[in-house]
């Protein structure tokens, strides 16, 4: 039972109507039709429990008895995010956006799928489609602009969603984050300074800007709690790798320690949206955020941050 109102409410995203689902090639036997609903209920299982590749056989049976299914093209365009092949997933999603190009949860797929090519680009002009529909989605874009360093096209939306009333405090903290990346660095943002004993490693990372090496770096400072360090070197190579959330969790780490709250809930706020697949990392930005909430003295988030995590665990 509980499937099928899981059903109901991804056709209720998609404005799809509950016959239409199952009945939107009228060819389709009425034997066939029983397995086009056993497959799609089987696939929702088997995602639920993270197991995509069973999930995307499930419905590629589905695709099979009707390739023109929307809900059947927007779920193999999320299981195949799931697994990081996002060419699947953009090769789906655009075959059900051909059918819906105006519909809001669609076209954020498409976005999920730009950002994590660091094609922000391309995620920006989709994001504009976007708030013409939902106004109240604008946030979304501030953040893209900031990811693309478009900052000063990011401050005029922050002022225009101030404007319309539609400001919330994760516009407030988008806001705080945005003055942070544009105040002049003290420290040369493209040099890692060498101030610990991995003298050697820092060196070739300045040299090479490979990504492994900077993570070997922030782990070590992390060990020997350099946190007014790390806090510098995350928030310079987030300007490298805009997608890596791990950068968002060691920065939000080391502002946490500095016990700058605020600062690391926003960034982790944002982190968190970059984090695919990896319920560890997530349950860890869950517990960061909690500890943080009770910091500043706001019980009701920390526990619903913390309850989040321990669900993760869980899973």
């Amino acid at each position: 039972m509980k499937s099928n109102y899981l059903v109901i409410y991804i056709l209720f995203l998609l404005g799809i109507n509950i016959g239409g689902l199952f009945a939107q090639n009228t060819t389709l036997t009425e034997e066939n039709n029983l397995k086009f609903q056993t497959s799609f209920f089987e696939a929702l299982k088997q995602k639920a429990i993270e197991n995509y590749p069973k999930a995307i056989e499930n419905l590629e049976n589905c695709y099979q008895l009707d390739s023109s299914n929307t809900a059947v093209q927007f779920e193999l365009a999320k299981n195949y995010f799931l697994l990081k092949r996002n060419y699947e997933a953009a090769v789906f999603i655009n075959k059900a956006l051909y059918k819906k190009p105006n519909n809001v949860y669609l076209l954020q797929q498409k976005v999920a799928i730009f950002k994590a090519d660091q094609n922000f680009k391309k995620a920006i002009k989709i994001q504009q489609k976007i708030i013409k529909i939902q106004p109240n989605l604008s946030n979304n874009l501030v953040l893209l602009y900031i990811l693309n360093h478009n900052y000063n096209k990011a401050k005029k939306l922050i002022v225009e969603i101030e404007n319309q009333a539609l400001a919330n405090t994760k516009t407030i903290g988008l806001s705080k984050y945005l003055k942070s990346k544009t105040q002049p660095n003290e420290s040369n943002k493209n040099q890692v300074e060498v101030n610990s004993e991995d003298d050697n490693l820092i060196v070739n990372y300045n040299q090479t800007k490979n990504y492994k090496t900077l993570v070997k770096i922030i782990n070590s400072y992390i060990k020997e709690e350099y946190f007014n360090q790390l806090n510098s070197l995350t928030k310079s190579e987030l300007d490298l790798f805009p997608t890596q959330p791990f950068l968002y969790y060691a920065n939000g780490l080391a502002l946490t320690n500095l016990k700058k709250y605020n600062d690391a809930i926003t960034v982790l706020e944002i982190g968190i949206d970059f984090v695919i697949d990896n319920p560890p990392l997530k349950s860890q930005f869950y517990d960061l955020l909690a500890t943080c909430y009770t910091a500043i003295n706001k019980p009701k988030e920390a526990l619903k941050h913390k309850q989040k995590a321990l669900n993760l665990r869980k899973e």
